[in-house]
């Protein structure tokens, strides 16, 4: 799997998209917008809330898996802040209401489960590791 390491500040945005760029196999290669799009939503959401009191990292992996035979890109995060799985902790907007309605944030995770796959959570030797999986375009 190639990683990148990166300091957990949104300046870094530039270099994780540049990565995905150098290592998204070329069948996925139309998905980038989308890669893009929910790389950023996830490590907005990394590097606002993992490291509140302190400087940290983030740990970027892209790779192709299989499934029951079907292929997947894999983006993954990892990152040694607080236990919290965005899944299931973070609150379900309500998307019934106008945007003057409804409050600021809270659309990031719903927008990246609209867009991949698949996402699975863990949390391994202290750390947070999220993953998307992004299905071959038709």
């Amino acid at each position: 799997m190639a990683t990148l390491s990166v300091p957990a500040k949104l300046e870094h945005l530039a270099r994780v998209n540049a990565f995905i760029h150098e290592n998204i196999p070329a069948a996925y290669a139309p998905l980038i917008p989308q890669v893009e799009l929910a790389a950023e939503e996830l490590l907005v959401n990394v590097f606002s809330y993992a490291y509140p009191e302190t400087q940290g990292e983030a740990e970027i992996g892209c790779r192709e898996v299989r499934f029951d035979g079907e292929p997947y890109f894999c983006f993954k995060v990892r990152d040694w802040g607080a236990r919290f799985d965005p899944f299931l902790e973070a609150p379900e907007p309500d998307v019934t209401l106008g945007v003057s309605e409804r409050p600021i944030g809270g659309l990031g995770i719903h927008l990246i489960r609209s867009i991949v796959a698949h996402y699975a959570y863990s949390r391994y030797e202290g750390s947070n590791i999220i993953e998307l999986f992004f299905a071959l375009p038709e």
